[in-house]
């Protein structure tokens, strides 16, 4: 029985050279992202945004705070995906879909915003690893995704923070967490390089 998200997870590439020729659809965009919006976020904060960046003058921009990896450029589109600050002070309205559904009932979402509120408030170290956390299980669903439609991808860190803040217009509340090229690959990429012996990275308890 085939398995497609094994395969997905064991065929991904962190991929360098993309076919600049290619581009991707707004709706094959605005799909990816509802795919990523699908991944898990403490409490159901839904605390990252995503910028497309597809434009050649977007792309020269981030490529210029990305310390000029021609693959910005060279991606149908490459998302800065940002896990927001203060995620609790939104937290009773991100969970109103829920509670309308049915699935959590009113003294849940309650104590839910209540515990968020009391251990996020005034702890800045907290809100930013939710930040960073929930943005790369978004980027990680987005690369899956990619890869269900064929697309090659690649998750980068080498960007100027500051650089790329200031040339997007983020707040003071976004924080730029990973950025992830997505396209169609050329020849030249690596295969997926091998993973350390299982026996070193688990343990049972």
């Amino acid at each position: 029985m085939s398995n497609p998200i094994k395969q997905a997870i064991e065929s991904r590439v962190s991929t360098n050279y993309y076919d600049p020729s290619r581009q991707l659809s707004d709706d094959d965009i605005k799909g990816l992202v509802d795919q990523a919006t699908r991944a898990p976020s403490a409490y159901n904060f839904q605390n990252w945004r995503f910028i497309a960046v597809r434009s050649s003058e977007a792309k020269a921009r981030l490529k210029a705070v990305s310390y000029g990896q021609q693959k910005v450029a060279d991606a149908s589109v490459t998302f800065i995906i940002c896990g927001t600050l203060a995620a609790h002070e939104q937290l009773r309205q991100a969970l109103e879909p829920s509670a309308e559904a049915g699935i959590m009932d009113q003294s849940a979402v309650d104590g839910w915003v209540a515990q968020a509120t009391r251990t996020h408030t005034d702890n800045p170290e907290l809100q930013r690893d939710e930040a960073i956390r929930s943005a790369s299980l978004a980027a990680m669903t987005l690369m899956l995704a990619a890869e269900g439609m064929g697309l090659a991808t690649g998750a980068m860190i080498g960007f100027d923070p500051e650089g790329l803040s200031r040339e997007f217009k983020l707040t003071t509340t976004e924080v730029p967490a990973i950025i992830v090229t997505v396209g169609y690959p050329m020849s030249g990429n690596w295969s997926q390089k091998p993973r350390k012996p299982l026996h070193e990275v688990i343990e049972f308890a």
